[in-house]
């Protein structure tokens, strides 16, 4: 079995905060996009993945559409965002395959005022869910996803999105692999996330009258998964994308070492994150099946099912605070079980970041007392870096234990860092020189 690197699922309650205090009437559609589908629609057709692609390059654009967001936020000169493009692009898996991935493309409607062209920011988000509904490019057309008993969904990284359009800053949110589009979402594995982000920068430069260039400004940001995802394009970008202009990477919350997560998350909220993880090694890897169907119990592969169709909010509910050892044949803990089975074992060291060097500044955001995503590894992650000679500055996030296990501990810091990190991509942004904490 395999581990997740991260879990961001408690987040959930900043995104009931923001549908409480923001408008939900959806806006008009920008005039040179196609039709918008209703604010509550889910576009299945829009997902139908052209067979075979069509031959291109990663970040080639596949398909798009406008669509107006189910909440804009009142302004003078109107709502924004005015609306929104659901895309579908070119990218690569894992082993270097062809897939299509979805996201969602927001143009600011605000002014850009830091200096030079206006920028885009790649948003990676945090964990969705494995199932197809969990998407954000849909989760954005609806104030509330819920079909009963338990799948609800709010998009909580409508905060996130919307504090960078705030600045007149282009955000792009990618789907990832699988989330929407066929086949097993990729939750968890380092270049699939990686070059999802990348490729979806790629794809807004693409997009017929995108007022985004091929050298505009660029930045990465993402917290918990999307931190991982946001981290690993970062020091993917050299090998794969060189010719885009990258000033800087957000990265809060990173899980960047699978086996310090197999211990955190098990018994905790997070437990069923590790579902996830497994149906996407699963699938993903051909050489651990056999291996992972060995040691996983009739009930596990029940659970494993019924996971790989959910949303954060209905695997925390049915799987929370469970532990991995109920889904296995010998009462083996994920954690147990990765030394135990070569190729798996093989698999979770490669997801391991910090081996390659980020060419531009980062900044990692850690709380200390984070309970999900365990402090010590992202500080390593950190070290890592400084060591191949990348600029990094390290924030420690200074909350106490609060409900430790329940996720609060990794849900604060987000909040607590988004102002700062605002201004630090800014800065990137205006050519302000980074800081580093390399020799502190």
């Amino acid at each position: 079995m395999a581990i997740p690197r991260w879990g961001q699922g408690a987040a959930l309650v900043l995104g009931v905060c923001l549908a409480v205090v923001t408008v939900g009437t959806a806006p008009a559609a920008s005039a040179e996009s196609a039709p918008a589908a209703p604010a509550n629609s889910t576009p299945t057709d829009f997902y139908a993945v052209p067979t075979p692609l069509p031959a291109g390059a990663p970040g080639d654009v596949l398909k798009s559409e406008s669509y107006p967001p189910a909440l804009a936020v009142p302004d003078q000169v109107g709502p924004w965002p005015s609306g929104a493009q659901r895309i579908m692009y070119r990218s690569t898996d894992a082993y270097g395959q062809a897939v299509a991935v979805t996201g969602t493309y927001f143009d600011a409607s605000v002014p850009w005022s830091g200096g030079g062209p206006r920028p885009l920011v790649v948003l990676a988000p945090g964990t969705q869910g494995q199932g197809d509904q969990c998407a954000p490019s849909k989760l954005f057309a609806e104030v509330v996803h819920y079909t009963p008993p338990l799948d609800f969904s709010v998009e909580y990284e409508t905060i996130q999105a919307y504090a960078l359009l705030s600045r007149g800053m282009d955000v792009v949110v990618t789907d990832y692999e699988g989330l929407g589009t066929p086949g097993v979402h990729s939750y968890g594995d380092r270049r699939a996330e990686g070059y999802a982000v990348l490729d979806a920068a790629r794809a807004v430069t693409r997009l017929p009258g995108s007022r985004i260039g091929g050298d505009s400004p660029i930045g990465l940001w993402g917290y918990s998964q999307g931190g991982g995802a946001a981290a690993s394009a970062a020091e993917l970008q050299d090998s794969y994308a060189p010719e885009l202009n990258i000033r800087g990477t957000y990265a809060g919350g990173v899980p960047a070492d699978l086996r310090a997560e197999a211990v955190t998350l098990d018994g905790g909220l997070g437990t069923g994150f590790l579902g996830y993880a497994v149906n996407a090694i699963y699938a993903g890897y051909p050489e651990t099946r056999g291996e992972i169907d060995g040691v996983t119990s009739p009930y596990g592969r029940e659970v494993l099912d019924d996971i790989a169709t959910q949303c954060v909010t209905e695997t925390i509910a049915r799987y929370g605070l469970h532990r991995s050892s109920e889904w296995t044949r010998d009462g083996r803990s994920i954690a147990e079980l990765i030394d135990a089975l070569p190729n798996v074992r093989a698999v979770v060291d490669e997801q391991r970041i910090g081996r390659l060097t980020p060419r531009s500044p980062v900044l990692i955001a850690q709380g200390r007392n984070d309970d999900l995503v365990p402090y010590a590894q992202a500080r390593t992650l950190a070290d890592d870096w400084c060591r191949l000679g990348a600029t990094v500055e390290f924030s420690i996030q200074e909350i106490p234990p609060i409900a430790p296990g329940l996720a609060v501990g990794h849900v604060l810091p987000a909040g607590t860092v988004l102002p700062y990190a605002l201004n630090w991509m800014t800065d990137r942004f205006a050519g302000v020189p980074a800081p580093s904490t390399c020799n502190v």
